[in-house]
């Protein structure tokens, strides 16, 4: 009788581990062990201030400047070979975060606060070796203040989670209807034929997270990460909202055949890549309402809604295509 208790206590011991295996690994679980990693780290107690024009905030709740303590960021003067690997849990977590953008935010103003963004527009943490490769495609159709304050905000919101990682913008020209679908699709292969990319986000160009305990990396099934937007009162506008921020391996593009070509503008592609996840037999995860927070910027008029479904042409540019050609703006291409 003993002895079988003994082994019951150790079953029991090794499923707990187990599960708390699973936990770690796992940035849409986020749980109760996400609230301890959140109390136990360091906070830093100097943080940097802009004079900024906007700023979204909650009365109760501590908020973060994206931008602070980055500055403990620095090379090491040791070999690559020798860097340790990143921890498990970034140091530079924080939580909620102020979204503040700066009045009349220039392309040279964030290229400033973001001095070791490679030029391409990709980051690798100087000081540690990380697992987690992440591209992040942007659909681009002219909103070039839009583009400034996500390049402002989201930089340090990804350098925070100690991630490799690029921004592409995927630009449309011709004034023609806007199609998602089909610049999330360039964006997916340019992404891949430049780096063997594990993790790939498609993000709205107009959407700043507000929590950078919301991990841009992918997990065994698609994510729809954007779950709690300021404009729908931080909720689920309905159940079968997909749109915003989606994170995709690129083996779930392709069980999913890539995003749909056939829509112009807004309508319909939501249910369309529901569809698509359901026919491929993956679920689909969300993180808590907590953590995936967004600020939505204002929506200025845009053309797209008055043009006839025309012939498209693409160009695909990185966020640093510009810089490449000499053009000194290793932050975007407007083309």
């Amino acid at each position: 009788m003993e002895q079988q208790r003994w082994l019951l206590l150790l079953f029991l011991g090794v499923q707990l581990l187990l599960m708390g295996a699973f936990l770690y690994q796992n940035p849409h679980c986020h749980g109760f062990i996400s609230f301890l990693r959140f109390l136990i780290q360091d906070r830093p107690e100097v943080r940097e201030e802009l004079p900024f024009l906007v700023q979204v905030s909650s009365p109760g709740i501590r908020y973060w400047d994206v931008y602070s303590n980055l500055s403990q960021i620095h090379p090491v003067d040791i070999s690559e070979e020798d860097l340790p690997n990143c921890p498990i849990v970034s140091p530079y977590i924080n939580g909620p975060l102020k979204v503040m953008i700066p009045e009349n935010l220039t392309m040279e103003q964030v290229v400033e606060k973001n001095p070791l963004v490679e030029l391409g527009g990709q980051y690798q943490p100087p000081d540690c070796w990380t697992q987690h490769h992440t591209a992040v495609v942007v659909p681009y159709y002219g909103q070039a203040q839009h583009l400034r304050d996500l390049l402002f905000h989201l930089h340090p919101f990804l350098q925070r989670q100690q991630l490799h990682y690029a921004i592409y913008v995927v630009n449309q020209v011709n004034n023609t209807a806007f199609n998602q679908g089909k610049l999330r699709n360039v964006g997916f292969w340019e992404a891949m034929q430049e780096e063997d990319w594990d993790c790939i986000f498609f993000h709205d160009v107009n959407l700043l997270p507000e929590d950078d305990r919301n991990l841009y990396i992918c997990d065994i099934f698609p994510a729809h990460v954007s779950v709690a937007i300021d404009k729908f009162n931080y909720k689920l506008p309905y159940g079968g909202y997909l749109g915003g921020v989606f994170a995709l391996r690129p083996i779930h593009y392709l069980r999913i055949n890539g995003f749909p070509n056939t829509y112009w503008g807004w309508e319909r592609e939501d249910d369309d890549i529901a569809a698509r996840l359901k026919l491929s037999g993956m679920l689909l995860l969300r993180p808590h309402l907590l953590f995936g927070r967004y600020h939505m910027l204002e929506e200025g008029q845009d053309p797209s809604h008055k043009q006839r479904p025309q012939r498209i042409i693409t160009k695909w540019s990185n966020i640093c295509q510009a810089c490449k050609n000499g053009a000194g703006r290793p932050w975007g291409s407007e083309a």
